[in-house]
């Protein structure tokens, strides 16, 4: 996996390239290597306010926001374009990055971000509200939907440059002016993306990167008192945290949390696609994705079918060098996170838990620091244990049986996340009965992780709120104005005796 020569990426605000004031960077590695892939200003408090103070003048004296449509619609189409265009260039940072297989990047993420772009280029000339009427009798009633303001983003890690065109997709069409924080791990191509936005005809002002540490950068955005609403993609935790900071100055939050997608095989299911449906769902990106299968329960009568053939599958995915167009599976984030995982494993061992498959770290010739994991099934571990109710957000499945389609459901919305699940069954009223009771945002039947962007992403409990994709994501970056004009031009209204003078004969 040959590695580029390191490159400084400044920051990008208002328009041009900028460092910190605080003159330090950060270092970006490769998981995969450990080389040097590039380094980020670590920016501060102080560059937060730099870029939210260009993000309001943007927005402000309406460069963007009062652009003509036409004019908007086309620099994000253009913007798309470009996304394109570079595709090969990003999708090799992002690899380099991410230690993620290059396949995965430019195969799928690359080309779904450009179509994400192009669809919310879409969306702005479809706005929705309530039709003009004269619901007073004497006033006409009409619906303005605005955008909110300057809006602080800050993307995660897993997917950074898919995630961040999420974020920055529906905040561009609905006329927002945009703070992004990129993850720490994963910064570079959210550079490229701002860089690119600018070619594309974006104002200065308007789409502002900041590099830099979560809980120095993040907070500073989170808590700032000109940012009007703050959006998070990572976990729980770290959504809790945003949600008090905002609460300064009441800005409006949305996140999109953590995930333990349950995945629901009932005996009449056809094993082998809900076999090959288990080993895709959990292990893409290394299974570091919230929507990723994590809790697969089985029908007893087809539990060890189901368990022998998975773990035939999930033995015969490819680790290895990240670059290898015939590699299924690359690094995870970094070491730690692997010991993460890892820990996970060993304490389900440790419980009772059965190793069906993987469990280990790989040998990788050439790759002697690489954050490689064997894809994983644990098997006869308990329905409380830690693997089951918590996030490992790593390759690893955990399989249980069930006996009733009651207690499947039971068990699988046991827990506090709801973002995604999955159900597989040939019987159409069993998994319309499922598609009601999974308490979940998202909910598939024979297929898992699939999504589009005309249809909303999002989770219900400790899985966040807020939709990303589709016209509901769009809704959540604008506000909605009730503008009402008085029809008849008296000076005297009826209700005006209330205040002054008596009731009207």
């Amino acid at each position: 996996m040959a590695v580029k020569v390191a490159t400084d990426y400044p920051m990008f605000i208002d328009g041009a390239a900028a460092t910190s004031v605080s003159g330090a960077w950060l270092e970006v590695h490769s998981p995969a290597t450990g080389d040097l892939v590039g380094r980020v200003p670590a920016g501060t408090e102080a560059d937060v306010d730099r870029a939210v103070a260009a993000a309001r003048a943007a927005f402000r004296d309406g460069r963007w926001s009062r652009m003509g449509l036409p004019d908007r619609v086309a620099a994000m189409n253009r913007l798309a374009d470009l996304c394109d265009a570079h595709a090969d260039e990003l999708a090799l940072i992002e690899t380099h990055q991410t230690g993620t297989a290059y396949k995965l990047r430019r195969e799928s993420d690359f080309a779904f971000a450009s179509d994400n772009l192009r669809f919310y280029a879409g969306q702005i000339r479809h706005l929705e509200g309530k039709a003009a009427y004269e619901y007073s009798g004497s006033h006409t009633s009409m619906i303005r939907r605005e955008p909110i303001g300057v809006v602080a983003q800050v993307a995660p890690w897993n997917y950074p440059f898919w995630m961040a065109i999420w974020k920055i997709g529906p905040a561009l069409a609905a006329g927002n002016s945009i703070v992004l924080k990129p993850a720490s791990a994963t910064p570079i191509t959210t550079i490229r993306l701002a860089e690119l936005a600018a070619e594309a005809g974006v104002p200065a002002g308007v789409l502002n990167v900041v590099t830099g540490r979560g809980d120095v950068v993040g907070a500073a955005m989170a808590g700032h008192m000109d940012v009007d609403l703050i959006s998070l993609t990572g976990d729980s935790e770290t959504g809790k945290r945003i949600q008090t900071l905002a609460a300064n100055n009441v800005k409006r939050v949305h996140l999109e949390l953590g995930g333990k997608a349950p995945f629901i095989v009932h005996a009449d299911a056809d094993l082998e696609a809900a076999a090959r449906g288990a080993t895709a769902g959990t292990l893409i990106n290394g299974g570091q994705d919230c929507t990723a299968a994590t809790r697969a329960y089985v029908h007893r009568s087809v539990y060890d079918a189901f368990l022998a053939r998975t773990a035939v599958l999930f033995d015969g995915v490819r680790v290895g060098d990240p670059m290898d167009p015939s590699t299924d599976l690359g690094t995870l984030i970094s070491q730690a996170q692997v010991e993460r995982v890892d820990g996970f494993v060993r304490r389900a061992e440790q419980a009772g838990a059965t190793i069906a498959a993987g469990g280990c770290r790989p040998d990788v010739p050439g790759f002697p620091n690489g954050a490689f994991y064997r894809p994983t099934i644990v098997a006869d571990c308990a329905q409380d244990s830690e693997i089951v109710q918590n996030e490992v957000f790593g390759p690893v499945l955990a399989v249980l049986p069930f006996d009733t389609d009651e207690e499947a459901l039971a068990m699988a919305n046991d827990t506090k996340y709801g973002l995604a699940a999955s159900i597989w069954t040939r019987d159409v009223f069993r998994a319309m009965e499922a598609a009601r009771s999974l308490n979940f945002g998202h909910v598939q039947v024979n297929d898992h992780l699939m999504v589009t962007s005309e249809m909303p992403h999002g989770g219900f409990k400790q899985s966040g709120f807020g939709k990303d994709m589709s016209s509901y994501s769009f809704d959540e970056y604008t506000q909605v104005k009730h503008v009402m004009i008085e029809l008849t031009g008296e000076p005297e209204k009826p209700w005006h005796y209330t205040i002054f003078g008596d009731k009207p004969e």
